[in-house]
């Protein structure tokens, strides 16, 4: 190395004793001992943080959730209708608890607790990150951290509290024992139908004291605790159902699996279904039903904020509800007259199991105006407004139609699928395409011949609805009917004979599926809650009307079909459409089973559904109710008459529908006779005498052979255009056979693979 070489090295900042390079810049602070000071530094400043809250931070008194107090349902003009949540909790101590319940409870939610330190340190780290990241609730809790919050604390998901909640468990694990905080827990935990604690639990549940329980019951009551509304037996959807089963199941296995149960013991034991409910006397005729739905409604959107539903019962909330009282005493006034005054359960059995729901939209606001749940909540708890155990049957079309219209949907032969699209209408024609066979029957077993779908709708016409919804894509349909507002969840299986509305719905989804078309495409999901408050502070709530889930032409081109469904179809002879302008759409399910009749003005969307519903629930036929002629409860029978009755009273008179359709045939009337004139192509707005649904234009024996599509269907309304054959013999009249093309007690006939939901 040269001398100025050496001079530079000397002088250069880079170079330390030994001649060893020297670290600068941001590298100074990162050498191996600094790091490991830093990490030092930082478990000792988060340890001394630690210190300084446990010794901050005291064993409260028991909160104000622990301390229930009432909720005050209301109306809008201040009208009280109910208070609710008055204290269930009755404390009882541990030794009054069985054994094999403890162990029931231990198993479903904490099987180590006799041997852990009180608290889930990687549960709370998990909960705490995820909050900070606003995942919402979340689990791992340790029965000492649940006692905590529900006795100490509030639900809350905020660090602060959850923090909180570790230090107090350890101050409680250390101050009281662990039966003393099991104690506590099992007198303290939410178990649904507002029941705090296990004895209040078994009496509304089983309606004995908990000392009586038997570990079936015990291990159901322990279920709950992950879901207290979910799992409840009386109101629970059928997922619902099943999922309570298998928490029941996981918690004895867990038992087992401890050595607290006997596995040939527990091969043995068999799921007991829980009693219904036996509500207060306060909630008697319609209230319940209003409260009840309300209630779920805020239950719904406390869960969707991460929050317990028992934040609900703890009380203190005033909820206002959009019910108007003059729709609901109509309705109420309409039900009676239409149907209840012509049962008379002592002269015939069917007519004690009738059950009629009704739920009644504003298509512009999403809010629930009328809602009609039963004859009584006290006599029947559940609510036929809101109960999702029958099939929607022919109600279900539109959604087929709408699909066809949103996805640009043509048929087997290529053509476009529209309001004058042809369709064969031959009873149990095989459907062309579906993966499975199938050939539905009409009702009656009629054949219709080629038929527009604006006729096929009219006339409720299984077969052309079968072979459409397979030409659309099962799949493509049942995603329009969820987009409409249907619950996925309810037996909506992707087969053929999802077409004829084999799935499961509710009035109150019904109408918001109407109540979505009728508001032009926007998503309607029906509310009964106008505000929810707690101490001044309104909750959070999705907005009833959302965002736009068909395009407007998909929307009011089905409201121009369903218009000819009321002026020329299965429910003229039930509505008078003279007095305002009326969409809707009959159905009878498989074996009479349920009627329907989903129907709107511009401004009131209103669907009406009638059950056969016998003894433990069992679903029956509604055939001869009311000394029916015919026998057969159709859509077009009293759910059309109580819908009109009620509409005619409440309906504005002076409104119009603002339709912006694509298709030109829409709610085009079926053709007359050769010898009569051209029809308008425009919707009457009262049914002219020598038209009639029950005289179709095409022959009742067609050959089966032939093409399902006209070769050359033409381009308007292809009705209009040709020469129609002689029309078939009439069928009934009879009001009660309104919904003639729909669905039959042998409407799955040739798919037995995939039967009727029912």
């Amino acid at each position: 190395m040269g001398r100025a070489e050496a001079r530079r090295a000397r002088k250069s900042p880079r170079r330390a004793r030994g001649n060893k390079p020297r670290k600068t810049g941001i590298r100074r602070f990162f050498t191996w001992k600094k790091l490991l000071a830093y990490f030092v530094t930082v478990i000792a400043l988060g340890a001394g943080a630690f210190v300084a809250l446990y010794l901050s931070v005291d064993i409260p008194n028991g909160n104000s959730a622990a301390k229930l107090q009432s909720n005050v349902y209301k109306l809008d003009n201040g009208q009280v209708i109910a208070r609710t949540g008055d204290v269930n909790r009755e404390s009882v101590p541990l030794s009054k608890i069985p054994e094999d319940v403890r162990k029931a409870v231990l198993a479903a939610e904490n099987k180590d607790f006799y041997s852990d330190p009180g608290i889930d340190f990687k549960g709370t780290a998990r909960g705490i990150l995820n909050t900070v990241m606003g995942r919402g609730k979340q689990g791992g809790s340790t029965i000492t951290q649940q006692y905590v919050k529900n006795y100490y604390l509030s639900q809350e998901q905020t660090v602060t509290r959850k923090v909180k909640e570790l230090i107090i468990s350890l101050k409680v694990q250390q101050e009281k024992d662990k039966d003393e905080i099991l104690e506590g827990y099992l007198n303290t935990s939410y178990f649904g139908r507002g029941a705090y604690g296990l004895q209040a639990a078994a009496r509304a549940y089983y309606q004995k004291d908990v000392g009586d329980l038997t570990l079936e019951e015990g291990a159901y009551l322990a279920a709950l605790l992950q879901a207290p509304t979910q799992y409840d037996w009386a109101i629970a959807s059928d997922v619902g159902k099943q999922n309570a089963q298998n928490r029941w199941n996981y918690v004895l296995d867990k038992m087992v699996e401890a050595k607290w149960l006997d596995p040939e013991k527990r091969k043995a034991m068999k799921f007991e279904v829980p009693k219904d409910p036996v509500p207060p006397a306060g909630l008697k005729g319609q209230n319940g039903y209003l409260v009840e739905a309300a209630k779920e409604e805020v239950e719904r959107a406390l869960k969707a904020q991460g929050r317990k539903e028992s934040d609900l019962a703890a009380g203190g909330w005033t909820i206002t509800l959009s019910i108007d009282p003059k729709k609901q005493q109509a309705l109420e006034k309409a039900v009676q007259d239409e149907l209840t005054s012509k049962l008379d359960p002592k002269v015939r059995k069917v007519d004690a199991e009738a059950q009629l729901g009704a739920v009644s939209v504003d298509p512009k606001t999403g809010q629930v105006v009328a809602l009609y749940g039963g004859q009584d909540y006290l006599k029947h708890f559940k609510s036929n407004a809101t109960r999702e155990d029958y099939q929607p049957a022919s109600t279900f079309k539109p959604v087929i139609l709408a699909s066809a219209l949103e996805n640009k949907s043509k048929t087997q032969d290529g053509q476009p699928i529209t309001a004058s699209t042809i369709y064969d209408g031959t009873s149990e024609r095989p459907v062309k395409g579906s993966p499975v066979p199938y050939a539905p029957p009409n009702e009656d077993d009629r054949s219709y011949g080629n038929v527009t779908v604006q006729e096929s709708m009219n006339k409720s016409i299984n077969s052309a609805f079968s072979q459409m919804a397979v030409d659309v894509g099962m799949d493509k349909v049942k995603k329009t009917g969820v987009d409409l507002g249907m619950n996925g969840d309810a037996g909506f299986n992707t087969q053929p004979a999802m077409s004829l509305g084999s799935m499961s719905a509710s009035p109150l989804h019904m109408a918001g599926v109407y109540a979505t078309l009728a508001n032009h495409g926007k998503l309607v999901t029906p509310s009964i809650v106008k505000s929810a408050t707690q101490g001044g502070v309104e909750l959070d709530r999705k907005k009833p009307v959302g965002d736009q889930v068909v395009k407007r032409t998909t929307a009011d081109d089905v409201t121009a079909v369903l218009k000819g469904v009321v002026n020329d179809g299965t429910a003229k002879a039930a509505i008078d459409a003279s007095q305002y302008p009326v969409a809707g759409k009959t159905g009878t399910s498989d074996d009479n089973k349920s009627a329907w009749f989903a129907g709107y003005t511009p401004d009131l969307v209103t669907a009406v559904g009638m059950f056969g519903e016998g003894p433990g629930g069992k679903q029956v036929p509604l055939t001869g109710t009311g000394g029916v002629e015919g026998g057969r409860v159709n859509g077009g029978g009293y759910p059309a008459h109580v819908w009109s009755e009620y509409t005619s009273k409440v309906a504005a008179t002076d409104t119009k529908f603002d339709l912006e359709t694509d298709d030109s045939g829409a709610a085009a009337p079926p053709p007359p006779p050769p010898t009569s004139a051209p029809p308008s192509r425009q919707p009457t707005r009262s049914p002219e005498p020598t038209r009639s649904a029950s005289t179709p234009p095409a022959s009742p024996t067609p050959n089966p052979s032939r093409s399902q599509h006209s070769p050359t269907p033409p381009t308007q309304t292809p009705s209009h255009s040709q020469t129609p054959p002689p029309p078939p013999p009439p069928s009934p009249s009879s009001s009660s056979q309104g919904d003639s093309g729909g669905d039959s007690s042998r409407a799955n006939r040739g798919n037995d693979r995939f039967p009727n939901s029912n």
